[in-house]
């Protein structure tokens, strides 16, 4: 069941994020991050976004953040759905539609992303490399998931629009909604960012 939930939220996470791109009006505060350091260093997107990566692991690892199966599968499945989805060609041409369209599609991209989050993170097969931190900060101070989501995706939005990443109204969207929306999918879905501790023997 772990697994199957585990599965479950990185389909969908992945499918949130497709929703985003297909939608065509701003990027996640990560991907603006990627953007800006790409320009800055003249490097590949795809490979600075995997020293990004890299690094928000290693940071998570100094912190003491639990890493397990779920880590590695955080990166392959993701990567994966996004791939899949985009070569079906399916919502290739949501970009041209009405802006009411694409800006429900956006909504419902971030609530998948919520989701996804909840179920792969409540598993407990070790969270993704961002996620990770979002769970550091949540252990170490005891503020709310939310609250702890909102403050790394606008931090890192905020500095990659100082280095120049590219942003949209889809990026305001994600970064003020996606904490409020994580934290709304645990409590809906009833399930916790880390593992409870074992009981203490009698």
């Amino acid at each position: 069941m772990r697994w199957l939930k585990l599965m479950s939220g990185l389909v969908l996470f992945g499918t949130g994020l497709w929703l985003g791109l297909v939608a065509d009006l701003g990027v996640g505060p990560w991907d603006v991050l990627t953007g800006g350091i790409s320009q800055q260093l003249g490097t590949p997107f795809g490979r600075t976004a995997i020293a990004i990566s890299v690094v928000v692991l290693l940071i998570g690892l100094l912190a003491k953040v639990a890493v397990g199966p779920g880590t590695l599968a955080n990166v392959v499945v993701i990567g994966a759905v996004v791939d899949v989805l985009l070569a079906t060609g399916l919502l290739d041409d949501l970009g041209d539609q009405p802006l009411a369209l694409r800006l429900l599609a956006t909504v419902l991209g971030i609530a998948c992303v919520a989701t996804g989050s909840a179920l792969y993170l409540g598993a407990h097969l070790g969270p993704g490399p961002r996620d990770g931190l979002m769970v550091a900060i949540h252990a170490r101070t005891g503020w709310r998931v939310g609250t702890c989501r909102a403050l790394l995706e606008c931090s890192v939005l905020v500095l990659g629009v100082l280095l120049g990443g590219p942003v949209g109204v889809g990026t305001l969207l994600f970064a003020l909604g996606i904490g409020p929306a994580v934290q709304l999918a645990f409590t809906v879905l009833r399930q916790t960012p880390s593992a409870p501790p074992p009981p203490v023997p009698a």
